[in-house]
């Protein structure tokens, strides 16, 4: 299938891994690479510069295809060494960023110089405008269903899909609820170029996690996600587990009174304890509705060939059976 993202990138399929924290290791973003997809890895899960530097090697070694990274701008008093973990991009001959958090136009220049295409993620047309508007090649636009950082527009895709497609002239992929044939196809009739996993690459054979993790998504249900941290206006949608629950409860009973500090225990610093170790309690951690579409853990090879097939089966004979008139209900 090509598309003006499978174009873009250079890749055969228009499925994108998009960075997940303490997920996108070179691991996961080379198995994706190599079934036709984009890998990404994730810049910030990296301790260093170096560090990051060494993974992106590690990826290469692992890949012939093309692979990207993540880098997350984020808003805090002590910023990682963003000029840093540039050139680490740069230097690593890496040709594709997604870019999340706010806005990337101090690094855009360095990265464009060095013929890198970047895709921003978005949670609204407005700000996707303006992801267009200084320069980026494409975007990634998240509906309210999408695991992590939501936005507060709680705007579903059926709506901001089509309005992205409305108003943007640089191509764009979906991201949020995305798991299947049917998302992707769904997608593309939407204006989409492509679409963007995260939670449903975490559930296959490559994904570095602990198995506690897989295992978790397979069970959860679309209704087994949770908001939290809405009254500080840093929405996140997690799985929800013990400490979630606790953590919710602490922000009705704090109201307006919140502060980041009373719920830390829940959201600082428990991904390696979740990602790595598998303690499932052990805090907040980022998961789509999505959630309710995962029943298996494939190889990502295995995943994106069905998803494939099953495009190709909907577009050229669900669909085309319902225009020639022999499709019956």
């Amino acid at each position: 299938m090509k598309t003006a993202i499978t174009e873009m990138f250079g890749i055969e399929h228009p499925i994108i891994q998009g960075g997940m924290h303490y997920v996108g290791f070179a691991e996961m973003a080379a198995a994706v690479s190599n079934a036709g997809g984009l890998g990404i890895i994730t810049g910030l899960t990296q301790k260093t510069p170096a560090d990051l530097a060494n993974e992106i090697a590690k990826c290469r070694d692992m890949t012939d295809k093309p692979f990207g990274v993540n880098i997350t701008f984020l808003p805090t008093l002590n910023p990682p060494d963003y000029p840093a973990i540039v050139k680490a991009v740069i230097d690593g001959g890496v040709k594709v960023v997604e870019t999340a958090g706010r806005n990337p136009s101090e690094v855009l220049p360095y990265l464009k110089d060095a013929g890198i295409k970047v895709i921003h993620k978005c949670t609204s047309v407005r700000h996707s405008l303006k992801a267009q508007d200084i320069g980026c090649d494409a975007v990634s636009v998240d509906g309210f269903e999408c695991g992590g950082h939501p936005g507060e527009d709680d705007i579903p895709n059926m709506i901001l899909l089509p309005r992205a497609a409305d108003e943007l002239d640089i191509p764009f992929v979906s991201s949020g609820g995305q798991a299947d044939g049917r998302s992707l196809v769904a997608s593309l009739a939407m204006g989409a170029q492509g679409m963007n996993m995260g939670t449903r690459f975490i559930a296959t054979k490559e994904a570095p996690v602990h198995e506690n993790v897989k295992q978790a998504i397979v069970a959860a249900s679309e209704l087994d996600t949770r908001l939290v941290m809405r009254p500080l206006r840093n929405t996140e949608r997690v799985l929800t587990n013990g400490a979630v629950e606790r953590l919710l409860e602490k922000e009705k009973a704090l109201g307006a009174d919140l502060k980041f500090e009373d719920i830390i225990d829940e959201v600082a610093g428990v991904y390696p304890r979740i990602m790595m170790e598998g303690d499932m309690d052990a805090g907040a951690w980022s998961c789509g509705m999505v959630a309710g579409l995962i029943y298996d853990i494939p190889t990502c090879k295995e995943l994106i060939d069905r998803i494939m097939t099953e495009a190709d089966q909907i577009i050229n004979e669900r669909l085309a059976g319902f225009v020639k008139g022999t499709v019956s209900a």
